[in-house]
């Protein structure tokens, strides 16, 4: 059997992934590994034979397709975060790096391992590739082949037997910490949802206006004064049924259509009247209302209030589901292929309309190839360019760095001209299981037969040492960032998260995908930052 793998990687990579799945699948009090299952599924094939590997050309697909399309899918938080907190995010990111930086020289000093070997373990017990990749080309350009070669082994070493617990140690810091802090996922994510695009939980009803203070204010100044989060449908007046602008004015005895989170309705409500069960609103000879998919290239991308449809239409778009995410749609809403939009409009319109936007799921599933390669290639050129800060420090974004960067840019853009860079909200999800799937059933693989090495007496101490600084780091990220600095601890697992098995177990953790966030805001810097950290250490150490 093991000949019949080892002859046949592309056997051994599905086997790993189905059965890595399945062990993932498996819940013990109410948890499960998730996806992870297909990392250490690998370790286990790894581990009974060293001959076991999957070419590293699936592990350089499946990184660049997974960061590329996390990229893709959160550009536009991305940015408008750090819009938000501008240097503040930055500077506690680059703290918390550095400080992992001096627990890893702490362990230098206190086991007295060698630079070599200490650089190795802080690359593997931060699971950053590209940092093992740099440092062990400055090595090669620094000292002689035979030197060179000595002290790469000790890196390679380092890093081999700390990789694994760079894993588990980011997974135990975030069940042992949301126990400690008493974390309630649900209402973080009700604090969020102003700010990232998750499900608003929205409901439909009716209210009666019964407060005359209202009457001779038009919809627009009502909620420039009250800034509610809601969104009007129909009216109900004098005996007839209008659709809701801006401009509309509420009278006593008016019936007006309102469609929010119970919360925002229940605050609307104390200002304009009380909820009605009437049924008037079931008349659906005039204005009726319709889901339409998203499938038009030229929709996509753009803004609800630059497609200038209420010029032509009289319509209103109430609601967009996007995946599993149900929102409230605003001018200011950015369409993106794949959303299902809920349009009120006059009957006679919605077949137009269902035309305009597409209206088609099999075209609102492909994918661009045109882009998404354009893209990707972008990443990968962006990848191979070295930077270099003098001296001996010098780096390259890698398969990982490069497409994460070229996709948060693109997936903030969304389009450029005819370019639809964003992909379909299914699409997307695809690509970004299989990448990684492909990603850490390689890794599991390649790094099994050093983990089982990792048992002998030297081994142990490397795998302590590296315990040590993952549990360490990642403690550190989530005590100092949810009670010091005020982050969400949803959005702080995303960014204890600096490998995707982690990720993926943060995410089913919070049941949202906020940890997503949290890691497009921590990768690019610490990707770079790993790198420095990394070659900094060995060159003071040794």
């Amino acid at each position: 059997m093991i000949d019949i793998l080892n002859n046949n990687p592309i056997l051994l990579l599905f086997l790993v992934a189905s059965l890595g799945y399945l062990v993932g699948s498996i819940k013990i009090r109410g948890g499960a590994l998730g996806v992870a299952g297909v990392l250490f599924t690998g370790l286990v094939f790894g581990g009974i034979d060293a001959r076991l590997q999957i070419p590293e050309i699936i592990l350089q697909l499946g990184l660049s397709l997974f960061v590329y399309s996390i990229g893709l899918s959160s550009g536009p938080a991305f940015f408008h975060s750090y819009k938000k907190n501008g240097f503040q995010d930055i500077l506690f990111i680059a703290s918390m790096l550095v400080l992992s930086g001096l627990f890893a020289a702490g362990l230098w000093f206190l086991f007295g391992f060698s630079a070599a070997s200490i650089g190795g373990i802080y690359s593997g017990s931060t699971t950053n590739t590209a940092a093992l990749a740099g440092l062990l080309d400055m090595i090669a350009q620094a000292y002689p082949a035979d030197e060179s070669s000595k002290i790469a082994q000790d890196v390679v070493v380092g890093y081999s037997f700390s990789y694994p617990m760079g894993v588990l140690g980011g997974m135990i810091a975030i069940v042992v910490m949301e126990k400690l802090l008493g974390i309630d996922y649900e209402k973080e994510k009700q604090l969020l949802r102003k700010d990232y695009p998750l499900d608003e939980g929205l409901t439909t009803s009716i209210l009666e206006i019964t407060n005359p203070e209202i009457t001779g204010i038009s919809l627009r100044d009502l909620f420039r004064k009250y800034n509610w989060h809601v969104v009007f449908g129909r009216t109900y007046h004098n005996g007839e049924i209008k659709l809701v602008n801006y401009d509309t004015i509420l009278f006593p005895g008016d019936l007006i259509t309102i469609l929010g989170n119970p919360e925002e309705i229940s605050i609307v409500e104390k200002v304009v009247g009380r909820i009605s069960d009437t049924k008037v609103f079931g008349d659906t000879t005039v204005f009726d209302a319709r889901r339409i998919i998203v499938s038009n290239p030229y929709v996509a991308g753009r803004t609800i209030a630059s497609l200038n449809i209420h010029e032509k239409y009289n319509l209103i778009i109430t609601r967009i589901r996007r995946g599993d995410i149900e929102m409230l749609a605003k001018s200011h809403t950015v369409l993106e292929l794949g959303d299902s939009v809920r349009i009120t409009a006059r009957k006679q319109d919605l077949d137009e309309l269902a035309k305009l936007f597409g209206d088609s799921y099999l075209e609102s599933s492909k994918i661009n190839l045109f882009s998404f390669g354009l893209g990707i290639g972008l990443g990968l050129i962006l990848g191979n360019i070295e930077f270099s800060f003098g001296g001996d420090i010098s780096f390259k974004l890698g398969f990982a760095g490069g497409p994460l960067v070229v996709g948060l840019f693109l997936g903030a853009l969304r389009r450029t001209g005819p370019i639809v860079w964003a992909l379909p909200y299914s699409a997307n999800i695809t690509l970004h299981q299989i990448g990684l799937i492909l990603l850490l059933a390689s890794i599991g693989v390649r790094s099994g037969n050093a983990f089982v090495q990792s048992f002998s007496i030297e081994g142990l101490w490397i795998f302590l040492a590296s315990a040590t600084i993952s549990l360490l780091t990642a403690f550190s990220i989530l005590f100092i960032g949810y009670k010091i600095a005020k982050k969400p601890f949803t959005l702080l697992m995303g960014m204890v998260a600096n490998q995707p098995a982690i990720l993926d177990f943060a995410t089913n953790k919070a049941r949202n995908r906020i940890p997503e966030y949290g890691f497009s805001m921590m990768f690019p810097i610490a990707l770079i930052s790993k790198i420095v950290i990394a070659q900094i250490l060995f060159l003071l150490l040794r």
